[in-house]
């Protein structure tokens, strides 16, 4: 029986940890996908207790807890940070064979040296331990990325951010970059027009300009894109239930504008068509300044309605959707190639039903430019875990070539989630490894390590266009 989470955790053999100690353990990383808070990053946030940098904004532990019937005053409620951490203790030792119990406990070995077991007797203990931890100055948000070998980020930016706080970082850089992203999700989505209105309201302000025709909508976040290019972005990202491809005209689009600016409803066929064209003027832009486009698409969210009107938005109620894909990929992807237009692009699937599908199309519409050029992405959300790594590693080697993978994302809103980086690792030696065992590849760990080298961090330092320092 091995002990748990020693140094050899999810390495199943010498040859395993072979590789994870000599070849994949100490990179850096390049996380090209989060949702951590530039303000809190440019400010080096200093946390006051455990609980503040732990559980305020996880819905994968609020889940759990609400799974665990505690209330939701312990949850996003008014309970002490104390009493929301002991009753996150109570929580922990039933969440054995779900990814949080994992998480949680790397986290805690990882950056405050706790090897205890989180539970009842020892939330205490654990919760004064950490808190005095964070007072150090080295355990401010730069100490804590430092800590992980974090060499990027890139966080998750509406096209109206001012991105002041990238600003204010890069004129007094650390040891990490700091990019945004473009994330126009609310600029493609008209559903409701009294929101919608109100956005164009707000990025009229941001780009400076008016905004009294689909041409000056454009002319405003071409303004916004360039200016993100200004700040270092390279990195696009599309947060969708699947991708548009309806076909449209330029009249039929700006008379939808023209209506819903009108405060008047669209019916499923003028949202769709909107939301087809708004991808394909993002993706052009993208194309013309060599951005890696990703798309996160698969998502069922707020299933909730009444938690939604109780508690908001991205608070644990979203959910893995069965949409319907291959149809959108093959137009959206198609059309942007046949004009010579698709750039670097990455596709994440919520749905582990698509993973062939998804590891497939992207093999699809690659073209021999560039090595690598279109990526079946990281296995997201509710698959970051060992199951839906092993799936998505699997799917990407025995339909691509996992060899030219740029690897694991945090996709976290949380400081101390890079140790997913870790466990990501740990499992792709060991699957590489097993083969080795069985004799399904070659005791060649200098090449394997190579390989496994590159996927963990120097594909990506490759494919993104980061800015040189």
């Amino acid at each position: 029986m091995k002990p748990f989470l020693d140094d050899n955790f999810l390495l199943q053999s010498s040859i395993a940890e072979e590789l994870y100690h000599n070849y994949a353990k100490d990179l850096p990383i390049i996380d090209y996908h989060n949702h951590l808070p530039p303000q809190e990053v440019a400010e080096n946030k200093k946390f006051k207790n455990i609980t503040e940098i732990w559980l305020q904004g996880d819905h994968y532990k609020w889940r759990a807890m609400r799974a665990n019937g505690i209330p939701e005053e312990y949850i996003t409620g008014q309970a002490s940070d104390r009493d929301k951490f002991r009753q996150w203790s109570e929580t922990v030792p039933y969440t054995l064979r779900n990814p949080l119990y994992h998480w949680t406990h790397l986290e805690l070995q990882r950056y405050f040296g706790v090897h205890d077991l989180l539970g009842p007797d020892t939330a205490d203990n654990i919760f004064d331990r950490a808190t005095s931890m964070l007072q150090d100055e080295q355990m401010r948000v730069h100490g804590l990325l430092e800590q992980m070998k974090v060499e990027v980020i890139c966080t998750t930016d509406d096209p109206i951010d001012s991105l002041e706080y990238h600003q204010a970082y890069n004129e007094k850089p650390g040891n990490f970059a700091m990019y945004p992203a473009f994330r126009p999700d609310k600029a493609m989505s008209p559903e409701i027009p009294e929101v919608f209105n109100t956005y164009v309201e707000k990025l009229a302000a941001a780009s400076n300009s008016d905004i009294n025709t689909f041409q000056h909508y454009l002319d405003a976040l071409k303004s916004r894109h360039d200016f993100f290019a200004a700040q270092g972005c390279c990195v696009s990202d599309h947060g969708l239930s699947h991708l548009y491809a309806d076909d449209y005209t330029a009249t039929e689009i700006a008379a939808i504008f023209d209506q819903v600016r009108s405060g008047k409803t669209l019916n499923t066929d003028q949202l769709n068509k909107f939301k087809s064209a708004m991808l394909v003027q993002f993706a052009e832009w993208d194309h013309e300044k060599n951005w890696v486009q990703q798309f996160h698409v698969g998502a069922f969210r707020n299933t909730n309605t009444g938690a939604l009107q109780k508690l908001g938005p991205d608070t644990g109620f979203d959910s893995i959707g069965d949409y319907r894909q291959g149809d959108g990929l093959v137009k959206f992807l198609g059309k942007m190639a046949e004009k010579d237009q698709l750039g670097k692009t990455i596709l994440y699937n919520l749905n582990a039903a698509d993973n062939d599908l998804f590891a497939a199309m992207a093999g699809n519409f690659n073209d021999g430019s560039i090595a690598g050029k279109m990526q079946y992405g990281s296995a997201w959300w509710f698959h970051d875990q060992k199951d839906g790594m092993t799936k998505q590693i699997n799917s990407l080697s025995n339909i691509g070539l996992i060899s030219r993978f740029v690897g694991m994302l945090t996709d976290s809103r949380s400081f101390l989630s890079f140790p997913r980086h870790e466990y990501f690792r740990r499992l792709l030696c060991n699957i590489f490894a097993e083969d080795v065992v069985n004799g399904e590849l070659p005791n060649d760990t200098k090449w394997i390590g190579k390989i496994i080298q590159d996927i963990c961090y120097y594909n990506a330092k490759a494919y993104f266009p980061f800015p040189k320092k």
